[in-house]
């Protein structure tokens, strides 16, 4: 039998091979119905589809919502902080 001979839509004489079973399928439509929303609801692109909307959410308010709390000499804390640390970016580039 040569190379020219070779049939490539050929399976094991003429038999051809069982299809192996999808990994994990069932009949019950629960479980597939489970599966479907776990799918959907958690991990998108490594991260947890609920703490993004969540975490979304808080961050539209959040920085308002904290000045808000924050009493004027820490806020004056913080901004003094984050000048230095500016200021030393600068010189250290320089």
């Amino acid at each position: 039998m040569g190379i020219d001979n070779v049939n490539p839509f050929k399976h094991n004489n003429n038999v051809m091979l069982e299809r192996s079973s999808k990994e994990g399928t069932t009949g019950d439509i629960n479980i597939l119905a489970a599966r479907i929303v776990e799918g959907a609801t958690t991990e998108v692109g490594g991260k947890n589809l609920a703490a993004v909307v969540l975490g979304r959410l808080g961050g539209k308010k959040g920085g308002k919502a904290r000045a808000k709390k924050l009493t004027p000499q820490k806020r004056s804390d913080i901004a003094r902080r984050a000048a230095q640390v500016r200021w030393q970016k600068v010189a250290d580039s320089q």
